[in-house]
């Protein structure tokens, strides 16, 4: 797929940057000998139709941020090869960017060893997951959340750690994952009235598309080890304080603050001079923009609006500027 009008086109007709398109010819391309162009345009629109998408809510997910993505060519740029390249994501948490790109090679990886065993269990072992969290649909309430919140995950099998995973992320609160000092689950029941607690249809388009990626409870440090040049490295770290009250949502018990922060900007700029295409996220403040300003003339600091609901008063919520900083 050479043709530059073609592929234009195509990423106009799916709404998708034209290294999505590349990246599905490449698929296609094992698949058939001989490839016939109108074939090829009706089963490229049927894949992204029916793609997998992001399979818990999750504060601050990015998939509301796709269109701004691809017209502002925050996606990755041209030079990354989805052939030879892998895509890394070492803040995984909800997969968002990684359900949209649908790349061939990936590691996704995050401290959150729940989240994690819940991505190996849809991968490994979906039938048992969809059966407990149709067991959890039927008993959805305020007093079984309560109990499954309070189980103690030492006890637990992959699958019901999993299950549980879901079902409260599905029941919780505004989808909100955080945990107290202790490392537990902390949200309050959302008393949602119809939440979608077993998504059979999409937790098994994200079994098939989970078969060849490799999935690590580890930090993200390692993948300072592991990419390489023309890699394509996507961060979605937990966000710097906007103010001193807004740090309510916490991924792990550990937190993610300011000497966090400036050794994951270490952290970009050894896998800037590798030579690998890095991305990452993060809120808008004096602290970020000073700290990602004047590294290397390629490394670029933008502006995106994404929308907010996490406030518990209405008035509150809305768009709020984010910063996306690449070095492509």
């Amino acid at each position: 797929m050479q043709n530059v009008k073609t592929i234009n086109r195509l990423a106009e007709i799916t709404g998708k940057h034209p290294i999505h398109i590349k990246m599905f010819f490449l698929q296609y391309a094992k698949k058939t000998e001989t490839i016939d162009e109108a074939s090829f345009e009706r089963d490229i629109i049927v894949y992204y139709k029916e793609s997998p998408k992001p399979f818990v809510k999750w504060v601050g997910g990015k998939r509301q941020l796709a269109k701004q993505f691809r017209e502002m060519n925050l996606y990755p740029p041209d030079e990354f090869d989805p052939k030879t390249g892998t895509y890394f994501e070492p803040f995984v948490g909800g997969g968002a960017m990684f359900f949209d790109l649908l790349p061939q090679k990936a590691v996704l990886s995050d401290l959150n060893s729940e989240l994690i065993t819940t991505y190996n269990v849809i991968k490994n072992d979906v039938e048992k997951l969809i059966g407990k969290l149709k067991e959890h649909k039927k008993k959805n309430t305020k007093e079984h959340f309560l109990e499954v919140r309070a189980w103690d995950l030492k006890k637990l099998s992959d699958v019901n750690i999993a299950a549980r995973f879901i079902f409260l992320n599905r029941t919780c609160f505004n989808g909100m994952y955080r945990v107290n000092k202790s490392g537990g689950f902390n949200v309050p029941y959302g008393a949602n009235k119809n939440p979608l607690i077993c998504d059979e249809d999409n937790l098994m388009k994200v079994h098939k598309k989970l078969q060849n990626i490799e999935i690590l409870n580890e930090d993200y440090k390692k993948v300072l080890g592991k990419a390489k040049k023309g890699d394509f490295v996507y961060f979605d770290p937990p966000y710097y304080p906007v103010n001193v009250t807004s740090s309510f949502t916490s991924y792990t018990k550990e937190g993610f603050f300011e000497k966090e922060q400036i050794e994951l900007k270490d952290a970009f700029m050894k896998l800037h001079k590798k030579g690998c295409f890095v991305k990452l996220s993060n809120s808008n403040t004096p602290f970020i923009n000073e700290l990602y300003s004047g590294l290397d003339k390629n490394v670029k600091i933008n502006q995106v609006f994404a929308g907010r609901a996490i406030n518990s008063k209405g008035n509150k919520r809305g768009k709020v500027k984010e910063v996306v900083v690449v070095n492509y």
